[in-house]
């Protein structure tokens, strides 16, 4: 299973933000809703067309897209 199973990026929805496909469930929402302390439990019973994969599937697209995000060091201002 490859990240394009999971995770899908569609202008039609949620304004092409990336989502959990065949849902409007946006990876923002699941990394949000875990960073504010929710378990992947909490968020199995809150969104029941979300899966264990998908969950991971999304904190795995958000690393890859920080992995490959350009960086730009700014010289100092002294």
């Amino acid at each position: 299973m490859t990240l394009t199973d999971r995770i899908e990026i569609n202008p039609k929805v949620m304004m092409g933000k990336p989502v959990i496909r065949g849902t409007r469930i946006t990876v923002e929402l699941i990394l949000r809703k875990l960073s504010e302390g929710a378990s992947e439990a909490e968020l199995l019973e809150a969104y029941p067309r979300l899966t264990r994969q998908d969950i991971q599937a999304a904190i795995r697209y958000a690393a890859d897209a920080l992995a490959h995000e350009e960086t730009v060091t700014l010289g100092s201002s002294k």
